[in-house]
């Protein structure tokens, strides 16, 4: 424990769609997960945000709770249909004042406010005028920005520009298994060199009119191993490793794509999109749950994702456990990008809950899986990775994507049909472990 400090940031994150609810309430325009979640079969149980956890009227008493918790930091993000309803033009000030309700509110309880500016909820109206695949994007996300930066000012000094930009990239643009729901390789590579202009461009406008401001991007980061030996499956671990980590870190640290995409980026490039990309960010915020496994295969990207070895422990997600992936994709940021600072903005685990006799939730794997990948983080920190918070996935069960509600990742437990809140068992021992921490410095 001796590497973490006093100064060593705790908190906890959630998103907009995923828990305020309140989609047809104080202007809010429709977003492309509002229409994504009508097309039958895409969410399970057909699902939707509708109300989701009620925090737009419920955040006071989801503040409380954080309050209790001890956590010093909250990682909130901002509904770009709630703040601009048409994407572009005239803001919105009943949305707008929600969120500096919810700031104010959080600043009064002494907790940091950290804003995330998109977590995958694009107004519909820019879909349909091509989304992340239209280069016009940056302009559009430069003027929302400013008009959130400028709202916000004097009360928040930490800014998240993008939410896991791969995810966005491959599963709304490739696979098809998040909103937009496209199929395409082209319109995956446009995305993503799409997003990563915008968090480029989008950094240098917030530091040229608001220097003092800390701003990073948030990115998926696991490490990717292929379960045969052959060509093709060392090629197909090649390819996932770049559309889901190097195809953002590339070009952010060592101004150039990977090689197995350079000459199809090409085509989409323009002079100088590399200067704009590789920009000094304050920080880079890591999302981490489990590492990947993938097979060759005979598909548009020569690569398919596959389950983990037989008998491999895995989360209620299906996703395998694994402490020491984690560590060894912290320690790569150091070897291989420079080792900037790191705030680990997502980590957590979902499983199978339920209120029990005691009227308490007993979810030890959950437990388990914060102290096992907790102890990764202060071992990496010991191998010298710059790393200076972290915060908790996801402090409320919520809308949980495409699984809609039966995924449950919360500190605390939702019934969704009373909106009642029970804080489980590892919402106290994230309690007791950073009042340890805390004592302990």
């Amino acid at each position: 424990m001796k590497t973490i400090d006093k100064n060593f940031l705790w908190g906890v994150a959630t998103s907009s769609y995923q828990i305020e609810g309140a989609a047809k309430e104080g202007g809010r325009s429709e977003s492309i997960w509002d229409n994504f979640c009508k097309i039958p079969g895409k969410i399970a149980n057909n699902d939707n945000g509708d109300i989701a956890c009620d925090h737009y009227h419920k955040y006071k008493d989801d503040v409380s709770l954080m309050k209790n918790l001890g956590v010093k930091a909250y990682r909130f993000s901002v509904s770009w249909p709630r703040i601009i309803p048409e994407g572009v033009g005239e803001s919105n000030q009943e949305g707008i004042q929600f969120y500096i309700d919810l700031i104010d509110e959080l600043l009064k309880n002494d907790i940091e406010p950290w804003a995330t500016l998109y977590h995958w909820d694009l107004p519909h109206v820019l879909q349909e005028k091509g989304g992340w695949q239209n280069r016009d994007i940056v302009k559009w996300f430069e003027a929302y920005a400013d008009v959130v930066v400028n709202a916000f000012k004097g009360r928040v000094k930490n800014f998240i520009i993008l939410n896991e930009p791969s995810v966005v990239a491959y599963q709304g643009h490739f696979d098809g298994t998040h909103a937009p729901g496209i199929m395409s390789k082209d319109a995956t590579l446009k995305a993503t060199h799409h997003q990563n202009l915008v968090i480029g461009n989008t950094f240098s406008f917030i530091k040229e009119h608001w220097p003092d401001l800390n701003v990073g991007s948030s990115y998926t980061l696991f490490p990717v191993y292929s379960i045969g030996k052959t060509e093709e499956d060392i090629r197909a671990r090649e390819t996932i490793d770049a559309l889901w980590n190097k195809n953002f870190f590339d070009p952010l640290f060592l101004k150039k794509y990977p090689d197995i995409f350079e000459r199809e980026f090409e085509e989409i490039m323009q002079d100088g999109d590399l200067d704009i990309i590789a920009q000094p960010l304050d920080f880079i915020g890591v999302q981490h749950y489990a590492p990947m496994y993938v097979k060759g295969c005979d598909n548009e990207i020569e690569a398919t994702l596959v389950a983990p070895p037989e008998n491999s422990p895995v989360t209620d997600m299906g996703w395998p456990y694994s402490p020491e992936a984690f560590h060894e994709c912290l320690v790569g940021m150091k070897e291989n990008y420079k080792n900037p600072k790191i705030y680990i903005t997502e980590n957590g685990a979902a499983y199978k809950d339920k209120i029990s006799e005691d009227g308490l939730i007993h979810d030890a794997d959950r437990v388990r899986y914060y102290k096992e990948y907790l102890s990764q983080v202060m071992r990496a920190m010991k191998d010298g990775v710059n790393i200076r918070g972290y915060f908790a996935w996801s402090f409320l069960d919520n809308f949980e994507w495409a699984w809609g509600y039966d995924k449950r990742f919360g500190l605390v437990y939702v019934d969704f049909e009373t909106q009642e809140r029970v804080p489980k068992d590892a919402y106290y021992w994230y309690k007791d472990f950073i009042t340890k921490i805390n004592e302990t410095n």
